[in-house]
């Protein structure tokens, strides 16, 4: 509790919504599936560029295009607001 906040409040915290002991698991899932999505990017590119392409051009343009588009939807995952979350309160 704050010096003088009323007895029962809640102690005031950082405005960030992180929390003293590091980030909400909320953001863990979050980086995860970012990292999971740009994983599968950069796989998709180097699959493409590398094997793909002596067995079917438009197959590997395909993957490309496919790699090219995820990187949007990966920051839109990673900000999503899930169920529960506090730091878009500011």
């Amino acid at each position: 509790m704050t010096r003088n906040s009323p007895r029962g409040s809640a102690p005031a915290g950082p405005s960030d919504g992180s929390s003293a002991s590091g980030p909400t698991p909320s953001q863990g899932r979050r980086r995860k599936r970012y990292f999971v999505m740009m994983a599968v990017c950069v796989v998709l590119f180097l699959l493409a560029g590398t094997v793909v392409y002596r067995f079917s051009f438009p197959i590997a343009a395909g993957m490309t295009v496919v790699a090219m588009a995820i990187p949007p939807f990966a920051a839109i995952v990673a900000n999503r607001r899930e169920k529960g979350d506090r730091w878009w309160d500011e």
